[in-house]
């Protein structure tokens, strides 16, 4: 273990810092050196835990290890340029080398040392990060290059540091710049309304409303209704007024989640309401225009949709203006265990407890599998440990079957005979329905057993016509 030795730091700035490293000894001394030196600390032993207090409070200083349990450096250092740019870098490392001294320059590093150090090397490379942060800070308060830095630094953030998302995240911002609409196309569960708030936040309309709607969840009669508005007397119940999603989203960000959903009588008036940007509420004559920016969302294949003529083809293409999509779990291996322990913390602390360690195997073994469900199945996964264990160290053991959710099984449940030949609809439609009604019905359990989400059971209770009352939710 390396040592660091005193030394002095003395600039003059805002003397806040964020210790990374997973070596409890190494994040003690430079607690010490730093705090010596008038600065406040914040130390962290992992990536997880350093991303989720940068997200909790922006450092003008990050210090963080290369080599953690549960992910680089370069991960770390990523992740917080990429959301807060004014903030300074400096990678420590054991393992120097000159292609790793590239990669975190390249990476957005303001400066990068090599273990052993003396904590006088520390203090000559962070007077000299943080002097010219100052500098570039009174130099350009108010720069265009300043204003699009405070853009890009959306608050809704999305966990994670691979190279894949961060390219997403990269076209995220480009589309931010733009008022163009967005068509955000993904899996289940990889965080698709995220995204969409991401890219309200880092756009000019952040101060103005973001509102969702999900186009899955209401008959056409009433969803005309949330989107448009209606008239006092509009048909039976309307015994007011109300204004619409597309007027309460004026002037910020109106989100059509599972735009897939949207039923084809209704799909030409909100093809008039994104061209023109104009409509009229159910019951009245006079025009309403808008001035939003429309993110829509969905995890069906919306292009197959359009030819099998259950999607208007003119409305595709004007939702498809800037097309993204959000790489599934398993594309984003890398992600897994900082993903794991943020939720490892947040479940902890809704649960009024300190976080537990989470052990290199277990999160060697949390890489290795599919997740079908995505996030959304992993955060369930790391509640559901949290909910029924209280130990300080999450190992292995805990990737058993009592703890992980079922996959579904291309074979049907038991009870349920399938001939060869059966098309995979039929099969899908009669697991479906062999699992709600093992479960008496209740669309949670069914969801969690299959490791989809309680929407996809939603949407596919429609898809297929099984009765609604039946599979109410529970």
């Amino acid at each position: 273990m390396s040592a660091v030795v005193n030394g002095a730091v003395n600039p003059a700035m805002n003397k806040s810092v964020l210790v990374v490293d997973d070596e409890a000894a190494m994040r003690l001394a430079l607690q010490a050196n730093f705090q010596k030196q008038g600065w406040e600390v914040e130390t962290a032993g992992g990536a997880a835990e350093a991303l989720r207090k940068f997200q909790q409070k922006r450092f003008p200083l990050v210090v963080t290890d290369v080599r953690m349990p549960d992910g680089d450096g370069f991960n770390v250092m990523r992740s917080v340029r990429m959301s807060a740019p004014d903030t300074a870098v400096i990678i420590l490392t054991a393992f120097g080398s000159v292609p790793d001294a590239v990669q975190a320059m390249r990476g957005g590093a303001c400066d990068y040392l090599s273990k052993p150090i003396s904590f006088e090397q520390l203090q000559g490379a962070v007077t000299r990060v943080m002097g010219e942060r100052d500098a570039g800070a009174r130099n350009a308060v108010n720069s265009p290059q300043r204003l699009r830095a405070r853009q890009e630094a959306p608050s809704q953030g999305i966990v994670g540091a691979s190279l894949v998302l961060m390219r997403t995240l990269e076209r995220a911002r480009h589309a931010a710049r733009t008022n163009a609409d967005v068509l955000i196309e993904a899996e289940s569960g990889t965080g698709k309304e995220l995204l969409a708030r991401y890219i309200h936040e880092a756009s000019e309309r952040r101060e103005r409303p973001f509102v969702a709607v999900n186009c899955a969840a209401l008959p056409e009669h009433l969803l005309e209704s949330e989107l448009f508005g209606h008239a006092k007397g509009a048909f039976t119940g309307a015994n007011a007024a109300k204004a619409g999603k597309f007027e309460m989203a004026e002037g910020g960000t109106l989100l059509l989640d599972e735009i897939g959903e949207m039923p084809l009588g209704l799909q030409p008036k909100l093809l008039r309401a994104l061209q023109e940007r104009e409509f009229e509420r159910l019951g009245e004559t006079r025009t309403v225009r808008v001035n939003i920016r429309v993110i829509a969302t969905t995890n069906l294949l919306l292009l197959r949709m359009v030819e099998e003529g259950s999607f208007r083809a003119d409305l595709y293409y004007r939702l498809n203006v800037v097309p993204l999509s959000l790489p599934p779990l398993r594309h984003r291996r890398d992600d897994i265990p900082m993903l794991a322990g943020f939720f490892a913390a947040k479940f902890a602390g809704q649960a009024g407890r300190g976080t537990p360690e989470l052990h290199p195997e277990f999160l060697a073994g949390l890489q290795k599998l599919e997740w079908p469900g995505n996030v959304r199945e992993l955060g369930n996964f790391m509640r559901r440990i949290l909910t029924l264990s209280e130990e300080a160290v999450i190992g292995p053991e805990f990737l058993g079957p009592e703890f992980m959710t079922p996959a579904p099984q291309a074979s049907p449940a038991p009870g349920v005979a399938v001939r060869p030949g059966t098309a995979m609809r039929e099969m899908e439609r009669r697991l479906l329905e062999s699992t709600l009604e093992v479960t008496n019905g209740n669309r949670t359990r069914a969801a969690e057993m299959l490791g989809i989400s309680l929407r996809t059971i939603r949407n596919k209770i429609r898809e297929y016509g099984l009765p609604p009352r039946r599979y109410e939710a529970k």
